[in-house]
């Protein structure tokens, strides 16, 4: 039940992840809202990756796996 233990850590940690991003998670957001009847593949790829560098930082901050 170790496996569980650390899942469990691990997921505890998300909540302090997200708010380390909330700036960029917003850019995100608000680029696929003004895109929600047309939005594409790759519409906004520049405002995710910005996000997901963030979670990856934030993560690795925090010495964890996302």
């Amino acid at each position: 039940m170790e496996a569980v233990k650390k899942a469990k850590e691990r997921f505890a940690k998300y909540p302090l992840i997200y708010a380390k991003c909330s700036k960029q998670a917003s850019v995100y957001a608000r680029c696929v809202l003004l895109r929600e009847d047309t939005v594409k593949k790759d519409d906004c790829a520049k405002e995710f990756q910005e996000f997901n560098a963030c979670l990856q930082s934030a993560s690795k901050e925090l010495k964890t796996k996302i």
